[in-house]
C-alpha cells in the first residue's frame, strides 16, 4: 500500500488553472443506453482536487489545491455551454467527486441543475464510499436522467489493494445498487495494466473480469482505459517492474471480448492513446476502427499491419 504523502512527493507540477474557467471542454458522441447515437457536451471542470489520491490517477494536474468556490462551478458550466452546440447528453467531469462538497458546493447544485435542464442525460463523476441520498435528492431535481461514473478500476485481490483507492470490489458493488435502486444509472471505470499486474495475458484476464463484474454488479456501461505512467509515483512503478504500459493490441483484444458479453455497452477510451503504439502506419486507422466499435457496440474487421503493437 502507498500512502498520500509518497505519492505527492513524487509529483510533477500542476498545470495553471482558473477557478471561472472549466480547464478543457468538447463535443463527442456516445451509442444511447437506448439505441441510437447520442450528441454529448463534455466539460472538464474546475475544482479542488480529489480526496483519495489513487496511486495511478493523474487528473490531479488540473485541480484546485483548495476547496472550490461558491458559484465557480456554475460559472464554468454556463461559459462552456455558450460555446458547445446542441446535444442530449452532458457530461460535468470534475477530476474528483461531484458529491464531494468540497469539490462541488452543495449551495451550488440548484444553479447547476438550471443550467442543465435541457439535457436528457446528464454525467457526473463520483466515488462509491460518497454514493448516498445526497445523489438521490440532485437526482429528482433534475429533467433528465442522472449517470453515475464510478472507478470499479480491478478486482485483481493482490493489485487493488496497492491503488490507495480505499475501496474494494464489494464496495463498488454496493454502492451500484444502491444507485441503479434509485433509477441512477451507473458507468463503470475499468483499468488496462493497472500496477503491479505485469503480465500481457495476466492483465487482459484481469481487465475482461472487471468488465465483468461490473455488468453484474449492475453497471449499464464500462469505459476500458489503458494506464499512463504520467504522475511521478508511476514513472518510478514502471522502473521498478510493478507497472507495464499496455500495448494497443491488448487494448483492441479485451474490448472486442468484453463487447462479446453483450450485458452492456463497452468503450474503449481513445483519448491519447498513441502512447500504446510504435506504429506510426496503422496507428491512426486502429483508433478510428476503436471509436467505430464505440458507437455501433460492433466488432469491426482488424487493421492488417506488418507490426507487432
Amino acid at each position: 500500500m502507498h500512502d498520500n504523502m509518497l505519492i505527492e512527493q513524487l509529483r510533477p507540477g500542476r498545470n495553471e488553472v482558473d477557478e471561472n474557467m472549466p480547464y478543457h471542454f468538447l463535443h463527442e458522441q456516445e451509442p444511447g443506453l437506448s439505441g441510437g447515437i447520442e450528441e454529448v457536451n463534455t466539460i472538464f471542470l474546475t475544482g479542488k482536487e480529489c480526496v483519495f489520491k489513487c496511486l495511478m490517477c493523474d487528473l490531479w494536474k488540473n485541480t484546485l489545491p483548495y476547496s472550490t468556490p461558491a458559484g465557480a462551478i456554475p460559472r464554468q458550466v454556463d461559459y462552456a455551454l455558450k460555446r458547445l452546440p446542441k446535444a442530449n447528453t452532458i457530461k460535468l467531469y470534475n477530476s474528483s467527486n461531484f458529491f464531494d462538497a468540497k469539490a462541488v458546493p452543495a449551495a451550488d447544485y440548484g444553479d447547476i441543475i438550471g443550467c442543465v435542464q435541457q439535457y436528457n442525460r446528464i454525467i457526473v463523476e463520483n466515488h462509491p464510499k460518497l454514493c448516498n441520498k445526497t445523489c438521490v435528492e440532485f437526482a429528482a431535481k433534475l429533467n433528465g436522467a442522472l449517470e453515475i461514473a464510478m472507478g470499479l478500476e480491478t478486482i485483481h485481490p493482490a493489485a487493488v489493494t496497492k491503488l490507495n483507492k480505499q475501496m474494494t470490489p464489494a464496495d463498488f458493488k454496493k454502492a451500484a445498487g444502491f444507485l441503479r435502486s434509485n433509477n441512477i444509472d451507473v458507468r463503470a471505470f475499468v483499468l488496462l495494466n493497472p500496477p503491479y499486474i505485469t503480465g500481457r495475458e495476466e492483465n487482459i484476464e484481469w481487465t475482461f473480469k472487471a468488465v465483468k463484474f461490473a455488468f453484474e454488479s449492475g453497471a449499464n456501461r464500462c469505459v476500458i482505459i489503458p494506464v499512463r505512467a504520467r504522475n511521478g509515483i508511476m514513472e518510478t512503478l514502471q522502473k521498478q517492474g510493478h507497472f507495464v504500459p499496455p500495448a494497443l493490441a491488448m487494448l483492441e483484444e479485451v474490448f472486442e471480448k468484453s463487447l462479446g458479453l453483450q450485458q452492456g455497452q463497452v468503450l474503449a477510451d481513445t483519448w491519447d492513446i498513441a502512447f500504446t503504439s510504435g506504429c506510426p502506419y496503422c496507428f491512426e486507422a486502429r483508433r478510428q476502427r476503436l471509436e467505430w466499435m464505440n458507437l455501433e457496440q460492433k466488432i469491426y474487421q482488424p487493421i492488417a499491419c506488418s507490426c507487432v503493437h
